[in-house]
């Protein structure tokens, strides 16, 4: 007896040490758990807190085991609203997942709280009460509105944009965003992504074969490059909707790691309007400049075309002089005639290069000879370079390439600078010996530009000040009193709208001005921009290589 009594005794003690072991491993677990626990009894009293709940509130298990509602954790402007909760709890209506709630603090503060209730089962299987976990929600509830509001901010400014933003993933007809501007134009749907994407010329080339995964054809490849490439430009006319967009497209990878591509299309119609009305505008103005250049050199034209209808006059006087007096001979005649229609020829050949110069046409770009562009320019302008008793001189490298340009309006840019180069020389007043006026033509590469005709209109006038330097190309800006001030501005228009540049600059002899220089640059014809119809002399002087001089 006395042996199976000190067995049962120890088999008593090793249960009680495996009891009380167990229940410090659970209170080990209550103490060290980060969510609140309480339980309450079927009449709704409070009796268990962990640690963790005791430390959010602020009250200690002593102040709160044994509270009924209202409990001191609850805010005074919630209570009929907790107490309301409190009594579906115990009647067995809670939900599954939760309710939020707020706690006060013993010191007053208020934070928000996710409160999961659920039947609390003694050792019998009888229910003794309801057991409640509460997670302090605070901080993530703070993430999530700021990532709420930061989301609502980004749609918000999208949908405001004036511009179509849409994201579409490749090798797939789903539209994964479009805003406001883009469902107004092309509705839900992503044919209209598609048809941008094929229009601006930016559509990926997709891999082909078996073995492609059915989610995501580009699977397995690298997207590095795509995804931080730049992004790609281009204007497109949209006939449905009767709009000029400029389109950009980009690669990215989408928040489900899928490769996507982004479309930002924006109106772009009333700048391509008011850009096609400034070019009519500059076009009206460079008419205008020529028939203003036309009326001060009108004076000079008559002059230059009195020579040869005097001439016509006089032979014709003179033949039929001759002719009543019956002293003239067949072949006499024929000279004369001869003499007359020459006079004549020159006469019409001035009159037709003033009507070619004049006229108002549209612009024609073709691959132009340089020398015929200055031959014509130097008969013009010789006129008002000899009224003001200036001499002009020229050199041309030889085989120089041919220009893509407008002729007519490079004959305006020449005309002009030889005219500003006489006034200049006439406003300075300088002896006869020093009345000159040169014109180079040459070829030349500057930096970053290969294969430039260079222009240069040397005069000997007094040269630029500081303040005209500055402001030579400012519109209405003019050295003369009766200058309007538009001529240097169109000059430059027209050299940049050909690709070239335009500048001026003094000429020196130690610390004197000696005169100016302007020089413009034009590119060259590249071979692959001569026309196949030409003669095929005039397109192997066309892609001749430049000749440096």
């Amino acid at each position: 007896m006395l042996l199976g009594t000190w067995r049962h005794t120890r088999r008593r003690v090793q249960a009680q040490d495996a009891l009380v072991a167990e229940t410090n491993f659970r209170r080990a677990m209550e103490n060290s758990m980060l969510t609140g626990m309480r339980a309450l009894d079927l009449q709704g009293r409070i009796t268990y807190v962990n640690p963790a709940f005791c430390q959010m509130t602020g009250w200690s298990e002593r102040e709160l085991v044994g509270q009924t509602a209202p409990f001191p954790y609850w805010p005074d402007d919630d209570a009929d609203w907790l107490m309301a909760r409190l009594e579906e709890e115990l009647a067995g209506r809670s939900t599954s997942g939760g309710f939020e709630v707020r706690v006060k603090r013993k010191d007053g503060s208020v934070f928000d709280a996710r409160m999961y209730v659920s039947p609390l089962i003694d050792p019998r299987g009888q229910q003794a009460g309801w057991m409640t976990s509460m997670t302090d929600i605070t901080e993530p509830k703070r993430i999530r509105e700021e990532l709420s509001n930061s989301y609502e901010r980004f749609t918000t400014v999208l949908e405001g944009l004036d511009a179509a933003v849409s994201v579409a993933p490749l090798d797939s007809a789903e539209l994964l965003f479009a805003n406001r501007l883009y469902r107004a134009w092309f509705g839900g749907d992503v044919s209209g992504h598609l048809q941008l994407i094929t229009q601006a010329g930016s559509a990926p080339v997709a891999p082909s074969g078996d073995l492609l995964d059915p989610v995501d054809s580009l699977v397995g490849l690298p997207t590095h490059t795509l995804t931080t490439a730049a992004a790609e430009n281009a204007e497109i006319f949209v006939p449905e909707l009767g709009k000029w967009l400029e389109v950009r497209s980009r690669y990215l990878s989408w928040v489900d790691g899928r490769l996507a591509q982004m479309m930002i299309a924006t109106d772009i119609t009333p700048r391509r309007q008011a850009e096609e009305q400034a070019a009519l505008q500059a076009e009206r103005a460079q008419s205008a400049s020529r028939l203003i250049t036309m009326g001060e050199m009108a004076s000079s034209v008559a002059h230059e075309l009195n020579q040869p209808l005097t001439a016509i006059s006089n032979y014709c006087k003179g033949m039929v002089s001759r002719i009543e007096r019956g002293s003239i001979d067949t072949a006499d005649l024929v000279g004369a005639l001869e003499k007359t229609a020459r006079q004549a020829q020159r006469a019409g050949q001035i009159i037709h290069r003033i009507r070619s110069f004049v006229k108002r046409s549209e612009p024609n770009r073709t691959p132009s000879d340089v020398a015929t562009i200055i031959s014509n320019a130097m008969e013009l302008a010789d006129i008002e370079l000899r009224r003001h008793h200036v001499r002009l001189t020229h050199y041309l490298t030889p085989r120089l390439p041919k220009v893509m340009v407008d002729p007519i309006l490079i004959e305006q840019v020449l005309i002009n600078l030889l005219k500003n180069a006489a006034e200049s020389i006439e406003q300075a007043g300088r002896p006869s010996a020093r009345r000159r006026v040169e014109l180079r033509v040459s070829c030349k590469n500057l930096e970053g530009q290969d294969g430039m005709v260079e222009f240069s209109v040397l005069d000997s006038g007094r040269g630029l000040s500081q303040e005209a330097t500055k402001r030579l190309f400012e519109a209405f800006y003019s050295t003369k009193a009766e200058g309007m001030g538009i001529g240097l501005k169109l000059c430059r228009s027209i050299v940049e709208s050909h690709q070239g540049r335009l500048e001026a600059e003094n000429l020196y002899n130690g610390s004197e001005v000696t005169g100016c220089r302007f020089n413009f640059w034009l590119p060259a014809v590249s071979p692959a921009l001569v026309p196949s119809d030409l003669p095929a002399a005039e397109r192997d002087e066309a892609s001749a290589p430049p000749t440096l001089s």
